[in-house]
């Protein structure tokens, strides 16, 4: 089965469908409002009004206030435009990274110390075993090697494991350190507040949350010393120039609204999928990362041992379940994950990963059609491999 319009899709830490109320936000700016937001006459202020709506439908999705929005055009330039940013308005130093940060976090991390290798280092922080930073850990570290700047993601992509943002945070603060949050994954699937958890930028993404894909934003402390990413006509109060997106800006500032009022309802579905999901994997004996600890309610990250994770998705696929074998934005290296390497996992078994990510739609008859469906794949794949010793 490969026809997309009859597949299970399970894999909503990649993507969202764009949710019909979202899309109808979105359908005047393409043609009836398609003014250019910089214009002075009226479509001109039509689509300017629009993109500070949705900025203020942001902000109050996460506790922040508007002239903190920054629009993007997606979560990894909002990462990059922290780090790059930041770096470039700074005395060099010490950046830090958790050992478990997404691409868009770790590559322009290591580009900044690898270019100015003189100047600025890069230190991370281990995780444990169960996908998680130690908070007691992390802040001594940050005592010891006094990082300028700091980025730890609010929820793991792969695992779904909760971080201690608030707590390094608090620490950070104390030390005069700024300090970052890569929230995409966790917002709308959990509580996330920025004044709360008091770091000084945190980026939020569109199409995470069932809005579309190409608007993002970083949010930020209007104390943090950061230069643009993109120089031009100005934008985004200097920091983001370039024409905006004006229907996924606004697509996004609905998506946000639509996701804290049914943050709670979400949560409780996909708990609920989700306990069903393991509990039929473990009868199968597979292994379950970060099962032990706190983690996003909607996210199952598995690994059924001398199964290849790679080989599972293709074979889900043609029986019409779409998974993922590890983070969706990591399709250079397939069949490693960063993620499972830093929590010390067997390479053999980290091979076997696949992740199932839960959404509004799916329903526990697609949870049983799955389980039915992946232990026929698994017990012909067992097969296969005794045939032929593998």
């Amino acid at each position: 089965m490969t026809d997309s319009t009859m597949q299970v899709y399970f894999d909503h830490n990649a993507t969202t469908a764009v949710d019909e109320t979202v899309m109808a936000a979105m359908l005047p700016y393409f043609q009836e409002n398609y003014g250019n937001a910089s214009s002075s006459h009226s479509y001109g202020l039509r689509a300017h009004r629009a993109i500070e709506h949705a900025r203020e439908q942001v902000a109050s999705a996460v506790g922040a206030m508007p002239s903190q929005v920054i629009f993007t055009s997606g979560g990894s330039e909002a990462n990059n435009l922290f780090i790059r940013g930041v770096a470039d308005s700074i005395k060099p130093a010490t950046l830090l990274v958790s050992a478990i940060e997404h691409p868009c976090v770790r590559r322009p991390a290591q580009a900044l110390a690898w270019k100015n290798s003189q100047k600025w280092q890069l230190d991370e922080l281990a995780v444990r075993e169960t996908g998680g930073v130690d908070a007691d850990a992390a802040i001594t570290a940050l005592s010891k090697i006094r990082p300028a700047m700091v980025s730890m993601m609010l929820a793991n992509n792969e695992t779904g494991v909760i971080q201690p943002v608030a707590a390094v945070a608090e620490a950070a603060a104390a030390l005069g350190i700024w300090m970052h949050t890569d929230a995409i994954q966790a917002f709308a699937k959990m509580p996330v507040n920025f004044a709360e958890l008091g770091v000084h930028a945190m980026t939020l993404s569109s199409h995470k949350i069932y809005g579309p894909k190409g608007a993002a934003a970083l949010v930020i402390d209007q104390r943090l010393p950061i230069k643009p990413l993109i120089y031009g006509g100005g934008h985004e109060n200097g920091l983001r120039s370039g024409t905006e997106n004006v229907p996924a800006i606004v697509g996004f500032g609905v998506a946000c609204e639509l996701a804290v009022s049914r943050m709670a309802k979400l949560a409780a579905h996909t708990r609920s999928l989700r306990d069903q999901m393991e509990n039929g994997l473990h009868e199968m004996g597979a292994i379950i990362f970060g099962g032990e600890v706190q983690r996003l309610p909607n996210t199952c990250y598995f690994a059924l041992p001398d199964i290849e994770g790679d080989t599972l998705v293709v074979q889900l696929d043609k029986a019409g379940f779409a998974v993922a074998s590890g983070a969706a934005c990591s399709s250079a290296t397939p069949g490693k994950s960063q993620v499972l390497e830093a929590m010390q996992v067997d390479p053999m078994l980290a091979r076997c990963a696949v992740r199932i990510s839960f959404g509004i739609a799916n329903t526990s008859q697609q949870v049983t059609d799955f389980l039915s469906a992946i232990k026929k794949i698994a017990d012909q794949l067992k097969h296969l491999n005794v045939m032929f010793g593998a």
